[in-house]
């Protein structure tokens, strides 16, 4: 099963994932009951019990793959760009996978050139390649999922030369169930946990999912740091402490960030210091009114306009307390 590509292009963190959960009882679970009848002989309560019957649960073969990078920025030339996807084996019993990559999708501008290798394990948890990541080869180290259980994937291209400002790259990531894969329902007699009947779930026991990179001769930076004041006149993160953060957002390249905005979550266990938000030492309003400013629903959004290398640093800040 593919998931048509999502173009969204922000500023900020990566595209939050929605849970996805394994299909009911654990394969290989055995469910047994019997059946009793009580009836009376010459005013004596008798039972009868039927013999116990015992149903076993059978293994449901399911994945699903889900997109975690925004939309990537890539310049012509570029080598070993990643996109970040979760696999989740959403079946019911253990479950080897294979996986695989497809660069060469309809309805993009170009085709990614998948790297060697091009399909890693993000063992460290950066969301991007990096030097501890595993690369993955089938039949070697196919990932093996228990029920509800996931592993970050990273796919892996070089972007070609030639290529104009937004054009847009595929690259997808299918995983597949090693038991087999087929239609809704279909049965693999015995194949599944603990010699269990393996049956194909809704996904049809392979699913696939597509991450997008776009062609920009503008890239925008942003490095957020904190300071921390506390009651006693120290630096501890202490309750009723004060936490101002400071976020620097800076264009490079030749072209132009059109419409960039900002917006960062006012983080747990803290509240925003109401008329703290400024951009660039400037004050800017809490309301969604005429300034570039506003915080509104639990975080703080700033609007930057057009923005080129020429703008320079943009810098944010604004304060929260511990609660």
């Amino acid at each position: 099963m593919r998931r048509t590509p999502i173009f969204l292009l922000s500023l900020g963190a990566l595209i939050g994932s929605q849970p996805v959960f394994a299909v009911g009882t654990t394969a290989g679970t055995d469910i047994a009951n019997s059946a009793q009848v009580d009836y009376e002989v010459a005013g004596t309560p008798v039972s009868q019990s039927s013999n116990i019957l015992v149903v076993t649960v059978a293994e449901i073969l399911d994945i699903n793959v889900l997109l975690q990078s925004p939309i990537v920025p890539v310049t012509p030339g570029d080598a070993n760009r990643s996109l970040l996807f979760t696999v989740t084996n959403t079946g019911n019993g253990t479950e080897d996978f294979t996986l695989a990559i497809d660069s060469a999708l309809p309805g993009d501008d170009f085709d990614p050139a998948p790297a060697t290798p091009s399909i890693f394990f993000d063992d460290d948890g950066s969301g991007d390649l990096s030097a501890g990541d595993t690369p993955y080869t089938a039949g070697v180290n196919d990932p093996q999922l228990a029920p509800d259980a996931s592993v970050n994937i990273l796919l892996v291209n070089d972007i070609p030369l030639g290529l104009v400002d937004g054009n847009l790259g595929f690259s997808e990531l299918t995983a597949t169930s090693l038991t087999g894969t087929g239609a809704p329902g279909d049965v693999f007699g015995g194949q599944g946990d603990l010699g269990t009947d393996a049956v194909v779930g809704a996904n049809g026991g392979d699913y696939a999912d597509t991450g997008t990179y776009i062609l920009s001769n503008v890239s925008l930076s942003i490095v957020k740091s904190a300071s921390v004041t506390d009651p006693f006149g120290g630096t501890e993160p202490v309750p009723g402490a004060l936490i101002v953060y400071q976020i620097v957002v800076i264009a490079s390249g030749s072209g132009t960030a059109i419409n960039a905005s900002f917006s960062d979550p006012i983080p747990p266990f803290t509240t925003y210091v109401a008329g703290s938000l400024t951009l660039n030492g400037g004050p800017l309003t809490d309301a969604p009114d005429a300034d570039a400013g506003a915080f509104a629903g639990g975080a703080v959004t700033v609007s930057l306009g057009d923005l080129d290398s020429a703008d320079g640093p943009q810098t944010i800040a604004f304060t929260v307390v511990i609660n």
